[in-house]
């Protein structure tokens, strides 16, 4: 049964006025149209809805009982669909976001900023936790969608992810550090297998990147010795600062406002990360979940490209 709602749209006006013609002013359309709406109507159902002679049009009894049950129907189609209408242009209401504390501080501050700008009834309620508990939040439904780290293959496939940056691995070591100046005072750009022999310091595997800062040292062979592991970057900054070891960490770790006493190198080849906006596989996100990811994307671009005018 295939039966429009314009098709009971126009029963119930020629049910009201009893007049073909009439009732095509009512629904906006002509005297034909309204005919053909109302035989299609009455194939469908394959009952007879109206007598019709020249002067007259009456209710049959199965239109009768169309007739009165329909406007309740009507009415409550109609009011569900402003409903959703509503819900859809709605500009107020909570997005619950997951993130990482290191994405959470090089790139929500901005965001916050921006969203308060342009939806101010936008409430982001940020959930600031470390990659897994992120990952679990997302596929969960507790949060609307988050900011994570390229995961392993097998996550991956149980979410609808869009990359939103790539991001380079760094080294933070001393200031007066060989890497620097080199020995033999000729100035180059480092390579990976430069760091050869080093103390490293690295975030620890609770952190997104650490399976990609040790799949970079594998496949650059660095001979290393991880010295200490840490949860989060600015423990690792003052460990280099105390001369523990050197750091390997994603480029947005170091603050905007730079490592007074250390300094920031990218070894050659260059390798990345990619941070990734994710949610669940197949979730089609509400109208401000949507309208905060959009945002998301807009402000991480312009806060990268802030960064590299810095």
């Amino acid at each position: 049964m295939n039966i429009s709602l314009k098709q009971l749209q126009v029963f119930r006006a020629v049910a009201a006025e009893r007049n073909f013609s009439r009732a095509g002013e009512l629904v906006g359309l002509t005297q034909p149209a309204v005919s053909r709406a109302i035989n299609e109507l009455e194939y469908q159902l394959d009952l007879r809805l109206f007598d019709r002679t020249t002067r007259d049009v009456q209710l049959t009894q199965a239109g009768q009982i169309l007739a009165q049950r329909l406007p309740r129907w009507i009415d409550e189609l109609e009011n569900t669909l402003n409903e959703l209408h509503s819900w859809a242009h709605n500009r107020v209401g909570k997005v619950r976001l997951a993130s990482s504390p290191t994405l959470s501080a090089a790139l929500m501050p901005h965001c916050l900023a921006l969203c308060a700008q342009q939806e101010p009834g936008l409430h982001v309620i940020l959930l600031d936790r470390i990659q897994e508990n992120v990952l679990d939040s997302i596929l969960t439904g507790e949060v609307d969608f988050g900011i994570i780290v390229e995961p392993d293959s097998a996550t991956m496939r149980e979410l609808d992810c869009e990359i939103l940056l790539t991001d380079p691995f760094v080294v933070v070591c001393p200031e007066n550090h060989p890497l620097v100046h080199p020995k033999n005072g000729r100035h180059k750009t480092p390579a990976w297998s430069d760091l050869s022999g080093s103390d490293l310091i690295l975030l620890d595997r609770a952190s997104g990147s650490r399976r990609l800062i040790d799949e970079v040292l594998n496949r650059q062979d660095v001979r290393h010795q991880v010295v200490q592991e840490v949860g989060h970057v600015t423990t690792g900054f003052e460990m280099v600062r105390a001369g523990l070891g050197i750091n390997v960490v994603p480029s947005l770790a170091v603050p905007e406002t730079g490592l007074p006493g250390l300094a920031v190198i990218c070894p050659r080849p260059i390798r990345h990360r990619r941070v990734m906006l994710a949610r669940q596989k197949n979730k089609t996100l509400a109208p401000l979940a949507s309208t905060l990811w959009t945002i998301v994307k807009s402000s991480t671009q312009q806060t990268m490209q802030r960064r590299k005018s810095l």
